[in-house]
């Protein structure tokens, strides 16, 4: 891939030549090559900008030293990109796409930005990207050039002498990636979590999914793929359309509340008040959100009506599903039913058995759970059971 930057600060663009980028150009992996925009200026002050027209603070930079330079640089074919907070977002896709092509032209603006003319010219001759790097500005485009190169760069193919690692990076597959440690096991009171150390491939690839799934619902959940299910209206209205998400911290409060109206249920049917759910409190729900993978389902009112958890059991082939709720005045509406088939989806690949409970006097549940595919393993003592419920995995 060949690589032409434009600009008036050249020496900005030296750590081109530092690191992988360096060494990807001496193995002619890459050709890059920088150059001076006030080289095609020629008055004796090498002037790139002047004033715009209709006033306004600040400079534009002149249409007839890029006209020029670009001629030269001969950049019909190529790929232009401009760095510009007028752009579209600079994402891992756009990467990607980037990555396919044989040559990039970064023209770096500066000041107010090049003169639309430039860029309208350029369009016809070449294919031209506007880029954002985010919603900021910066002195000039020399900065975003250099990181848009670094994003696209390293996905050539003979870039990473390690290529499985860009599999498993952020935005790769639409999560953030899972934190990452190293030795000593301990530092400073600070522990690797115990499932890196334990050697099980299953559980470690569950927990490190588990962790890149909690990490993106809590900072960056525009990146998740919306999973939606249908509530019916009340009093006859409307129908909702819930949305179904990994559980924060934030909603540990509304879970307790619903895990007790749920589990009331429970114990009258079972005659039974020593269900563990209902002598939870507030520490044990958050608790729980660090031990399973917790999903509510939110209504577009902003309404918690039903959740459901899962994990991987430490056979490391065992998927456990529990604490299945939909609140009491929506039984019935096909939740349950769409919150055991999300779950049961989640499963890591080596999970190949699903695990359940439930009472062994809830004959609704029984009904629904056998429905599911499931069958009783065995009924434990005790006055609910609770009655174990397991399911071969199919695909």
């Amino acid at each position: 891939m060949r690589l032409d930057y434009l600009s008036i600060f050249p020496d900005y663009l030296a750590p081109l030549g530092l690191s992988l980028p360096g060494k990807a150009a001496a193995r002619g992996l890459i050709d890059v090559r920088v150059h001076d925009l006030r080289d095609w200026a020629h008055d004796k002050h090498r002037t790139v900008d002047d004033t715009p027209y209709g006033g306004g603070a600040g400079m534009v930079m002149k249409p007839e030293v890029f006209g020029e330079a670009l001629d030269d640089l001969r950049i019909d074919g190529a790929t232009v990109v401009v760095p510009t907070p007028a752009g579209r977002p600079f994402s891992q896709p756009l990467a990607r796409e980037l990555a396919t092509r044989e040559r990039l032209v970064f023209l770096c603006g500066r000041y107010e930005g090049i003169d639309q003319r430039v860029l309208d010219h350029v369009a016809t001759r070449a294919e031209l990207v506007e880029v954002s790097l985010g919603d900021y500005v910066l002195n000039g485009g020399e900065v975003a050039a250099l990181a848009i190169t670094e994003a696209v760069v390293r996905l050539l193919p003979g870039f990473m002498s390690n290529a499985d690692s860009l599999v498993t990076e952020s935005h790769e597959a639409g999560l953030l990636e899972s934190p990452v440690y190293t030795k000593p096991a301990s530092w400073r009171g600070h522990d690797v979590p115990p499932v890196l150390l334990s050697g099980d491939h299953a559980r470690i690839e569950a927990w490190r999914h588990s962790e890149a799934e909690r990490r993106t619902t809590q900072r960056r959940p525009d990146l998740l793929a919306p999973v939606t299910l249908d509530v019916p209206g009340e009093a006859g209205g409307a129908d909702d359309t819930a949305r179904l998400r990994l559980a924060v911290p934030g909603d540990a409060p509304e879970l307790l509340t619903l895990q007790l109206a749920c589990w009331v249920t429970e114990a009258l049917v079972n005659d039974d008040l020593g269900i563990p759910a209902l002598h939870e409190g507030l520490d044990d729900v958050r608790r729980d959100l660090d031990l399973w993978r917790v999903w509510v389902l939110r209504t577009a009112q902003d309404r918690l009506v039903a959740s459901v958890r899962a994990r991987l059991g430490d056979d490391g082939s065992t998927w456990e599903i529990g604490r299945l709720m939909v609140s009491p005045d929506l039984r019935g509406s096909g939740l349950g039913r769409g919150l055991l088939a999300h779950a049961e989806r989640s499963a890591p690949l080596g999970a190949r058995t699903f695990l359940l409970f439930t009472g062994k006097h809830s004959t609704a549940n029984l009904r629904r759970y056998k429905r599911a595919g499931y069958s009783v393993r065995e009924v434990l003592d005790g006055p609910s059971g609770p009655v174990v419920l397991t399911k071969r995995r199919r695909d």
